[in-house]
């Protein structure tokens, strides 16, 4: 009677789908459109899935460490505080390409706010991907980014089976 079953393998792949969902804060509609867009362009699905999520604008500002949450940094997206290439960008899930240049334009009691974020998100590091300056609240994506530059343990190929079926 006590004794808890085995996680079955579409178990692990829906858990490991939801984790990497709620990591980045996609709802499902979203999530299909991005896996059906890694399918089909070149490369390694998986691979390509998590590129995509990680050059949105929302987890690039994150990534920069002007927001402490995935969801503030959206929030300062919404709020029109970021300019992609000269030109205002409120939709979070915009995807940053190599050589754009990301730029932070604020309000004083806002800026006070993304300096505060910074300050508190310090140890988090940059990743190799981006080049922030600090002292400009600005950004240049010198490269796509790479399955090594993602910390989290996240098994993508779960994710291509589940969708796979």
């Amino acid at each position: 009677k006590g004794k808890r079953q085995k996680v079955s393998n579409y178990g692990l792949q829906l858990k490991e789908k939801q984790k990497v969902k709620r990591t980045y804060g996609v709802l499902e509609r979203q999530f299909r459109k991005y896996f059906e867009t890694a399918s089909q362009a070149e490369g390694v699905t998986g691979k390509v899935l998590l590129q995509l999520l990680e050059r949105r604008l929302d987890n690039v500002i994150f990534r920069m460490g002007l927001g402490i949450s995935r969801s503030q940094a959206r929030q300062i997206v919404r709020h029109n505080f970021i300019f992609v290439n000269s030109v205002r960008v409120n939709i979070p899930s915009f995807l940053v390409d190599k050589d754009d240049l990301i730029q932070i334009k604020a309000k004083d009691k806002a800026l006070n706010k993304i300096k505060d974020n910074l300050e508190l998100s310090k140890e988090r590091t940059v990743p190799s991907w981006l080049e922030f300056k600090a002292a400009d609240f600005s950004a240049k994506v010198l490269r796509l980014p790479e399955r090594d530059d993602i910390q989290q343990t996240i098994q993508e190929q779960l994710i291509v089976e589940l969708y796979s079926k």
